[in-house]
């Protein structure tokens, strides 16, 4: 299993809470196990989509169900600081999102 890091839309994200499998465009991989680099790929992931999701899976390019998803990550207020929420969250992360798009 490998730790990566995605950006979703909020296409995406609606998508794993229908049950879908997805297939992001892009994973990005921390260089490391330290925390900070885990860190920096939190924040690339970050800054590819509306949402950042830490899952575990395979194959870095592969297939993503909700099961892999480890955590989702939100910048709520605009200020870089990503807010973290359990994958049992995503109602929660989808309000949010639909809320700061509107």
């Amino acid at each position: 299993m490998t730790r990566v890091y995605l950006g979703l839309t909020l296409d995406e994200l609606a998508a794993l809470e229908a049950g879908e499998t997805i297939t992001p465009a892009e994973a990005f991989v921390s260089v490391s196990v330290d925390e900070e680099d885990e860190l920096a790929a939190l924040e690339e992931a970050a800054e590819h989509g509306v949402v950042a999701a830490a899952v575990e899976i395979d194959d870095a390019d592969g297939p993503v169900r909700m099961i892999d998803v480890a955590s989702f990550h939100l910048d709520l207020d605009g200020s870089g600081d990503l807010a973290w929420y359990a994958p049992q969250e995503i109602d929660a992360v989808l309000r949010e999102v639909r809320r700061t798009a509107s």
